[in-house]
């Protein structure tokens, strides 16, 4: 998560503004640097602070979800970003979105049951 944060700040940034939907009302670039830095803080807290680790899992589904909306604007809106060139490509993405949601709910310990999940 730090690392894709990082890249929202140099490398990648003009492939992420092209998933900020053309509705959405804040400025494409803010909206990248900003998601970039919550991606950053999110992966940095993640490591920093294990004992915290089901919020921040609960925080990064939850960041996981509120930034599909982008993933979506991407295929409608028939933009190219990170080598999704083709609207079949586009709509294949989509379906990691929830692989994503799982991932963060997993780390976080809150799909385990019984014994696991007590001790997270």
């Amino acid at each position: 998560m730090t690392a894709a944060g990082v890249t929202h700040l140099t490398l990648a940034r003009e492939e992420f503004r092209a998933q900020v939907p053309e509705w959405f009302p804040l400025d494409k670039d803010f909206v990248v640097l900003a998601s970039g830095a919550v991606e950053i803080g999110l992966g940095a807290a993640f490591v920093a602070l294990p004992k915290r680790r089901r919020l921040i899992g609960g925080l990064l589904a939850a960041f996981f979800v509120a930034i599909f909306p982008g993933n979506i604007a991407q295929y409608v809106e028939h933009n190219d970003a990170f080598g999704l060139d083709t609207d079949e490509k586009r709509f294949a993405r989509l379906f990691f979105q929830p692989v994503l949601v799982l991932w963060a709910l997993w780390g976080g310990g809150l799909l385990r049951r019984g014994r696991d999940a007590d001790r997270s």
